[in-house]
Parts: C-alpha cells; sequence; structure tokens
C-alpha cells in the first residue's frame, strides 16, 4: 500500500454541496459514498486501485484529501493532482460568468440564487467519455444502473471494499456480451468498448495537454460518437468552459421556460441562444441544469 495527505485550498465560498450531488448521484454507493463531510471515491489509475478520501470537514477553506493507492510503488503523484482538481470541480471559476451575466435579464436572476455553482467533473477523462455514452438517450435512474454494472464488471475492489472506476485498458478487456447482458444495447456496449480500446492502444489521445479540437474531431469519427457526447465529455472531462449543451433535453428544456414558451427550442435555436454567452457556456448550461431543480 501506498499513502499520502494532500491539503488543497479551496476558493471563498466554496460550495461542497455541488460536489455532494455529483458525487453521490449512486444511492447504492458502489464506487463513491457520501460519508459525513467526506467523499470517498475509488478509481483505477494504470490499472492499481486508489481510494481517494476527501474530508472537507479536517479545516476551513481546505480539503484534506487522503490517497490509499493498492500495491507496490510509488504514487502517480501528478494523476492524483489531475484527479482532485476534476473532483472538486477546480477548473473553471465561477466568477467571469457570474460578472458576465450580471447585467442579463435571463440569468442575473439564476446567477442570483446560485451563486458560486461549480461543474464538478469527473475523476478522469475516460470516465466522463464513458459516463457520456452510457447515460446516452436514457433516463439518470437507468444510466446510474448501467454505470454500476460497468463498473462491476471492467473495475476493482479495493482492498478497503469501495469498486474502482475502471480505465480504458480494463474496459478494453470486456467482450460485448458482457455488457448486453446486463442491460446494454448492443449499440451502446458496442460504442463503450470502441473508445475504450481506441484510448487503451493509444489511437486516441486523451491526455489532460491534449488539443481539445483535434480531441473533438477524433471522438466524432468514431461511431455511436456525436457531439452532444463529445460536449458532455469536454466538460465533465477537461473542465472545458465554453461547451455547447444544445443537445442536452434538460438544457433545451431550461431555455424554453426562462424565455416563457411552452415549448423547448429545437437544436438550431438553442445553439443559437447558448452562443449569446460564449466564451462561458458551460456555466450557463450548468445554470440552467440548476434551475430546473
Amino acid at each position: 500500500m501506498s499513502r499520502a495527505e494532500i491539503r488543497v485550498a479551496l476558493p471563498a465560498g466554496y460550495r461542497r454541496r455541488d460536489a455532494f450531488s455529483f458525487h453521490g448521484r449512486d444511492a447504492e454507493g458502489l464506487a463513491e459514498r457520501i460519508e459525513g463531510d467526506c467523499i470517498r471515491k475509488g478509481v483505477l489509475v494504470d490499472g492499481r486501485p486508489v481510494l481517494i478520501d476527501v474530508d472537507f470537514g479536517a479545516g476551513p477553506d481546505q480539503a484534506l484529501c487522503r490517497i490509499d493507492a493498492a500495491g507496490d510503488g510509488a504514487l502517480p503523484d501528478a494523476q492524483i493532482h489531475e484527479i482532485l482538481l476534476n473532483m472538486l470541480g477546480l477548473r473553471i471559476a465561477p466568477e467571469a460568468f457570474e460578472a458576465a451575466a450580471a447585467a442579463d435579464p435571463l440569468f442575473a436572476p439564476l446567477v442570483a440564487r446560485e451563486r458560486g455553482l461549480r461543474v464538478i467533473q469527473s475523476a478522469t477523462i475516460f470516465e466522463a467519455l464513458s459516463w457520456a455514452i452510457i447515460g446516452q438517450q436514457i433516463n439518470l435512474p437507468f444510466a446510474i444502473a448501467l454505470r454500476r454494472s460497468f463498473i462491476g464488471l471492467a473495475g476493482r475492489a479495493h482492498p478497503d471494499g469501495l469498486w474502482c472506476y475502471p480505465d480504458a485498458a480494463s474496459a478494453a478487456r470486456l467482450a460485448v456480451d458482457e455488457l448486453t447482458s446486463r442491460k446494454f444495447s448492443r449499440a451502446k456496449a458496442e460504442t463503450l468498448l470502441r473508445l475504450a480500446r481506441l484510448a487503451a492502444d493509444g489511437e486516441l489521445d486523451l491526455g489532460r495537454d491534449a488539443d481539445l479540437h483535434a480531441v473533438s474531431e477524433r471522438l466524432l469519427a468514431v461511431k455511436g460518437i456525436g457531439p452532444w457526447t463529445v460536449n458532455y465529455a469536454l466538460l465533465r472531462g477537461y473542465g472545458f468552459a465554453d461547451c455547447s449543451l444544445e443537445g442536452d433535453v434538460a438544457v433545451r428544456t431550461a431555455i424554453g421556460r426562462l424565455l416563457g414558451t411552452s415549448e423547448r427550442p429545437n437544436l438550431p435555436e438553442a445553439a443559437a441562444f447558448l452562443a449569446n454567452y460564449r466564451p462561458h457556456r458551460t456555466m450557463a448550461a450548468a445554470h440552467l441544469w440548476a434551475s430546473l431543480s
């Protein structure tokens, strides 16, 4: 075992409830659990089970992060640092959009209700992409159930007992029938494994420093991956601040409500609406999602 503690400074007014809400979506807590002031997360890092405890109660304006990696060898410090930034939603500061929206008659009231709202990212880029594929065109409870099955098939249990979300190499070893026997559609299973094998073989660069335009183009060339999946992955994986989520039904529903119309806008109409909020379309989408709660 390798263990470490990292203290991460949190911005003033940091909203821990955003992190609790995102990481607490699975009520069964297979790979993530909320325990008091702590988020517990399991993830495979280079095939190695890693347990991350994020404790918000250990001190003011900071998170005490305890890292417990199974097996021998040093902790992959750079990867752990990236995971923590993602889990805490520290890649997109909310202040820029809040300032831009201060005089906007549509968004100013939304921002006033949810000041400091943060977009929390998935622990890894592969997790964000695979989750986007799993969640395509199905309701959230069913998507969470499929995600749980995927973790059980391709992930590994940490000695502590929490399961670790798979990495690309672990997922690439699955067969399509293993997923379809767990209620995955064949198209969804094939897309998920196609992505995993491209990433595991190095044909798809999911590195943090990859050119996002090139990543987007490469992803769009993968059968079964469309613009919504790409934009969602950029948002949840890379923390890209200007994702256009017109393909998201909830975003379009929120736009319709915000505009006071009886129907949600179509894709071109929603894209045109969101274009008004460049280069902050990610935060615009986050506030639109929050407005439905």
